[in-house]
């Protein structure tokens, strides 16, 4: 991942220090809008891996550790390839967090903290107060980001150590905590664990994360220039207000490519799949209708580049899909998926793994993905898999395994291909190759024209990472406007209704359309999926769309859609209330008609209420408040006198008339009595 960072050779240079004075005082609540907490773990030959730090104390439950420590360290199989003296590698995972996990109990690595003599009394009972109040009880997923170290010693036993920088967050900010790692890595190796309290007092002075836009964050004499994903991206249980979705959700394409349109727009999609760049077309339909895919490589950053990249695929569709970049036997959900039979429903997940005791394990996937290059330190192949003319051929060969490292057809080439499908993933056991093994008939044809415009970057390593940057762009760009000419049917069941000229604003707006499956799908097979898409899809693109419909994806996008075009709708409805001239408005009204507007007045100036006594209350909630109560006063003066005498006798809309904000303290259950029409000839 390298989009928006710039810090990927300061991180690792000697220029980067800490700033002389003081650090900052750590502000736990700050702190915890971007980290939960600073983890050093360490591999002992006796115990096996254990957490010697954990930075602020008593954040995780011991279940929760467990999992953290489990996931910090490479299989073994993936650690044999690079024998250098010392070897850093980044990669990150996720897990769920359990509600009836043990927590409230202390943890190991809580007793370890109070018992420091230099650990604050005061940062305990801080992170405890927090822990009572719900607040480490909020998001449903972990994020872990690692900097793992592998030392090779011939002098230690077993000939080296190994331990883990682990940054823990409820959010997937790998923009950011990524270079932030490149930073405390290896200032942890320099300084020990008090780089865990000094990165801490640097983050918690950071602003709050704003979703989808640039931030710059300081760290000691460095700053982080990060883009950060968009709110309509990040799950609901993420911590990312409601109404902070409301301006990302346009279906319209961007003009600005830095600005990233869903998660992870910083993964390498064409340096982890330029082996598989035919198949990608294959598994953005696997993911967008919610297929389970296990991803192969040989190291945990290849299969977290790669797991990242797939989520990145669907853009801006939201991810429902559960998603694990480095899933490891410890996982807890690992017995579930194990015991699982032929025939069984193999849930929706992307499981990313480097252990190919998977491949027996879950035999029941259907979908295997074989990525990455066995040795981290080799020179890529040349990007290739084009005809004599030089230009990719529009037809895959080799029955969906082809990788493009096969220049042309041949008949080897079609009996390897033929070989890899019959042997199935398994082959993988004895040696690596990139693949895919998949039944399934994808209905989007690959678009060579967007893979003859890619860049062969050649040898030179520099040259190369300028080049993936570019062909990044070219293959993010092509998704995205592929995924948003799939989702553009669904278009009008958002579409919000303004009040027409001359109609009342202060009545409720009309509902969105309904949406009803089997409607749509008529709809859409009479009038075709739209020139962009019937372009690039065969004729059974109809199927994809059931398949969608079907699948996990579909029904959190629409509601989170649906929620937002309504909180739209009535934001223009609020609106139009403001700009009403009401004496002009109820010059032309009949007295039935400024009855309604009275009552549906008073709601609108009860709901108003609610928001300036919340916390949710906006800069304008005071000035729509004083514009309503005026309102409802000129057609209150309107009423009859004897319907406006029968008003004055109820305390509450008394209270409301004369623009008192304790009108909303009711009892439970207290409804707001509207005033109706009794047939009347009392004079005005």
């Amino acid at each position: 991942m390298k989009d928006g960072l710039n810090l990927a050779e300061m991180s690792r240079s000697p220029s980067f220090s800490l700033k002389t004075e003081s650090n900052p005082k750590l502000d736990l609540k700050s702190l915890r809008q971007w980290v939960v907490a600073f983890c050093i773990i360490k591999f002992d030959l006796e115990q096996g891996q254990l957490i010697e730090e954990c930075y602020p104390p008593g954040c995780l439950t011991q279940d929760e550790e467990l999992e953290v420590a489990f996931s910090s360290f490479p299989d073994s199989v993936s650690q044999h390839q690079n024998r250098s003296s010392i070897h850093d590698c980044i990669f990150f995972f996720r897990f769920q967090r359990r509600e009836n996990s043990q927590r409230g109990k202390v943890s190991s690595s809580e007793i370890t903290e109070i018992e420091d003599k230099e650990q604050s009394p005061k940062l305990v009972d801080q992170v405890k107060r927090m822990k009572n109040t719900g607040d480490c009880k909020g998001a449903k997923y972990l994020y872990g980001y690692v900097f793992n170290r592998q030392r090779h010693d011939e002098r230690l036993k077993r000939g080296g150590d190994q331990r883990s920088v682990v940054i823990l967050s409820h959010n997937p900010y790998s923009s950011v905590f990524r270079p932030l790692l490149q930073i405390m890595g290896p200032l942890y190796f320099d300084i020990g664990k008090k780089a865990l309290e000094h990165i801490a007092s640097y983050v918690s002075i950071w602003p709050a994360p704003i979703p989808g836009k640039l931030m710059e964050l300081p760290i000691g004499n460095a700053m982080l220039k990060v883009n950060l994903p968009p709110a309509h991206s990040l799950s609901s249980d993420s911590g990312v207000l409601f109404e902070e979705s409301i301006s990302s959700m346009a279906p319209l394409l961007p003009t600005n490519q830095s600005v990233p349109q869903g998660l992870f727009h910083d993964s390498d999609l064409f340096g982890i799949f330029r082996g598989l760049l035919l198949q990608l077309w294959v598994l953005w339909e696997l993911l967008l209708i919610g297929e389970p895919i296990l991803i192969i490589a040989p190291t945990p950053p290849q299969c977290c580049e790669a797991v990242a990249g797939l989520v990145s695929l669907v853009a801006p569709l939201l991810c429902s899909v559960d998603f694990r970049p480095y899933f490891t036997i410890h996982d807890p959900e690992f017995a579930h998926l194990n015991s699982l039979q032929e025939g069984d429903i193999f849930p929706p997940m992307v499981l990313g793994v480097t252990n190919l005791f998977f491949l027996k394990a879950l035999r029941t996937v259907p979908h295997v993905v074989s990525v990455g290059s066995p040795s981290p330190n080799s020179n890529r192949p040349v990007l290739a898999a084009r005809s004599s003319s030089g230009r990719f051929s529009a037809r895959p060969e080799g029955f969906g395994l082809q990788q493009l490292s096969l220049r042309k057809f041949s008949p080897s080439n079609l009996l390897s291909a033929v070989k890899l499908r019959r042997e199935g993933p398994l082959c993988l056991m004895t040696e690596h190759k990139e693949a895919i093994w998949t039944t399934y008939a994808a209905t989007t044809k690959p678009d060579t024209s967007i893979l003859n415009r890619l860049i062969d970057a050649g040898m030179s390593p520099r040259v190369e990472e300028s080049m993936s940057v570019v062909n990044n762009e070219i293959l993010r760009r092509h998704f995205l406007e592929l995924t948003t000419n799939f989702l553009a049917p669904f278009g009008p069941y958002f579409r919000v209704i303004t009040p027409s000229e001359g109609s009342s604003p202060f009545v409720d707006p009309p509902p969105l359309t309904p949406f009803n499956a089997d409607e749509f799908l008529g709809s859409l097979s009479a009038r075709g999926p739209g020139k962009f898409l019937s372009k690039r899809m065969r004729s059974n693109w109809l199927d994809l769309y059931r398949r969608f419909l079907r699948g996990h994806n579909f029904m959190p996008w629409f509601q989170r859609r649906r929620a937002v075009a309504e909180q739209e709708q009535h934001r223009l409805w609020r609106q139009a209330r403001m700009n009403t001239d009401i004496q002009h408005f109820i010059s032309k009204m009949s007295e039935l008609e400024i009855v309604d507007s009275f009552n549906a007045i008073e709601r609108h100036l009860l709901g108003e209420i609610k928001l300036l006594q919340s916390e949710r209350g906006n800069p304008d909630s005071a000035a729509t408040f004083q514009k309503l109560k005026g309102d409802l006063q000129a057609v209150f003066n309107l009423l009859p006198k004897d319907m406006q005498q029968l008003l004055l006798l109820n305390p509450q809309k008394a209270a409301l008339l004369q623009g008192s904000l304790e009108v909303t303290e009711l009892p439970p259950g207290h409804q707001t009595t509207e005033v109706g029409v009794v047939a009347s000839a009392s004079p005005r």
